[in-house]
């Protein structure tokens, strides 16, 4: 089968790419498995880690390339960046993301014993390990982490207890498990694939395992302001979009309105010389309803040149005041990674550095329940809204994200970043409220349905219910002491476990 040897990086890579359709379409959440069956196929029959090596590389650069590619809209389209320039950057950033895997497979050719089930603990293993190097070396990009497309899956159900790359590493370990099963004659493959499969999926199908009990349901007013990222600043632009925030706003009648995030795009002092008074009008507004209490969370950017700047949700209301500041910040958009400033100043974009949050910040408490904010991509990292669970008493009981996706243009962003929203609520079995500038302005239940939402590259407001949750999921709790070390030791001692028992 010497075409087919010849077509192997095609074939993976392309794999690679069609396994992400499964991030836009969660119908599709078979594909992942497909794709990694396949894979896990090949390397088997690679033989040499070199060639298991470039096999990897191949599935992980298609795959993030299908996954990633509205990247070069920010860097091209309004980063001003020559196309060909953007579209190699692009391709660069998503080879180099992949060497992860690369590295992961080469191992795991190097090290496989040749039985099924010592092969897929191992491959397993040395998956989850690429995709936490991913998430976490240099500030980590886990976008389209390969557990985000089991969100409608059977799958779905470890989710509580292992979060998302802990139903990534089963999801791995199933495919390469079924495949190792091929070798086995007839009846006894058969019985085994069931016997994983059914294992494996079977909890999904029964009803939720509720670790978390009902609190007090909330009115909340969702405002999606639909603003062209190059329209943002423009004279002509800007005032509309103020009064229509600041309408929204005051014609609330909801216990909780959200504006996305630097919805009011202007600092504090810029502010009061574009719209004197703006600002103070709404605190007043929300201050003043200590009769008939009502709150709002604002996407607005603080600081200045001595103190820093950074990006900020304002809480209004009656009470003391609140602000949230932007934990993890976004390289090349919130801040410029060392030695990198060069490609930064090719773009003409103004970028700058923020200047990071506390780790695990204070709720924003309405009528009793503690909302947690996350700007944009910071509900990415599950591990990290983890640390608020530390303490159950205080542990948030609504999780709420604003967000501006608008740099990436009518892309498969909005749909891949309302999966990751819809995962975490999954894991915290919190409900969690979405205030977006394009998309997906939404409520997701604790239980990842999305119960309300507009539609995307709209103006419009979004009213609707939110009920908040108390109690502690088991993924909240170990997350929050460990972070994902504990699934990190454990995949390092299956390797290492594996490789003592082969000597």
């Amino acid at each position: 089968m010497i075409w087919l040897r010849r077509g192997e990086p095609l074939l993976v890579a392309a794999l690679g790419a069609l396994q992400t359709l499964a991030f836009v379409f969660t119908a599709a959440w078979a594909l992942p498995l497909v794709a990694q069956a396949v894979l896990v196929w090949r390397l088997n029959a690679a033989g040499r880690a070199g060639r298991a090596f470039l096999l990897g590389l191949c599935f992980g650069t298609g795959w993030l390339l299908a996954g990633v590619w509205w990247l070069y809209i920010s860097m091209h389209r309004y980063g001003g960046l020559p196309a060909a320039l953007a579209a190699a950057a692009v391709f660069a950033l998503c080879a180099a993301l992949s060497l992860y895997l690369a590295a992961a497979c080469a191992l795991y050719v190097r090290w496989r014993r040749g039985r099924a089930a010592p092969d897929a603990l191992l491959f397993a293993a040395l998956w989850f390990l690429a995709e936490w190097c991913r998430a976490w070396i240099f500030t980590g990009f886990p976008w389209v982490a390969s557990g985000y497309a089991q969100v409608d899956s059977p799958l779905a159900w470890l989710a509580p207890f292992v979060g998302v790359f802990g139903v990534g590493l089963a999801g791995a370990a199933l495919a390469a498990w079924i495949v190792g099963l091929w070798r086995v004659p007839g009846v006894r493959a058969a019985a085994g694939s069931l016997a994983a499969v059914v294992l494996l999926m079977a909890p999904g199908l029964w009803p939720a395992v509720d670790f978390t009990q009902p609190g007090a349901t909330l009115s909340v007013r969702l405002l999606q302001t639909n603003v062209a990222q190059d329209e943002k600043f423009a004279a002509d632009r800007l005032p509309q979009t103020l009064a229509w925030v600041a309408a929204g706003m005051k014609a609330s009648q909801s216990d909780l309105v959200v504006i996305p995030e630097t919805a009011v795009p202007l600092l504090p002092d810029q502010l009061k010389e574009v719209a004197p008074g703006y600002w103070d009008a709404l605190v007043a507004r929300f201050e003043g309803t200590a009769g008939s209490p009502q709150w709002a969370l604002v996407g607005v950017p603080l600081g200045d040149y001595d103190r820093g700047y950074t990006n900020s949700v304002v809480g209004l209301g009656p009470g003391a005041p609140y602000r949230y500041d932007k934990y993890h910040l976004v390289p090349f958009g919130e801040f410029i990674p060392t030695g990198f400033r060069w490609f930064t100043d090719m773009m003409q974009i103004p970028l700058g550095d923020f200047t990071r949050g506390p780790s695990v910040p204070p709720s924003f408490v309405v009528k009793g329940e503690r909302v947690a904010p996350n700007i944009c991509y910071e509900d990415l990292f599950g591990e990290e809204l983890a640390a608020r669970f530390a303490e159950p008493a205080n542990a948030p009981t609504l999780m709420a994200n604003v967000s501006n996706i608008g740099w990436f243009g009518d892309t498969i962003a909005v749909d891949q970043h309302l999966h990751i929203s819809r995962f975490r609520t999954l894991e915290f079995q919190r409900a969690m409220i979405r205030a977006t500038n394009t998309g997906a302005t939404a409520v997701i239940d604790h239980r990842g349905v999305v119960t309300a939402s507009l539609p995307p590259f709209t103006q419009g407001v979004l009213e609707a219910t939110v009920q908040g949750r108390h109690g502690i999921t088991p993924y909240a709790r170990w997350a929050a002491w460990g972070g994902l070390w504990p699934l990190w030791v454990l995949a390092l001692g299956t390797v290492a476990g594996l490789r003592a028992w082969r000597r």
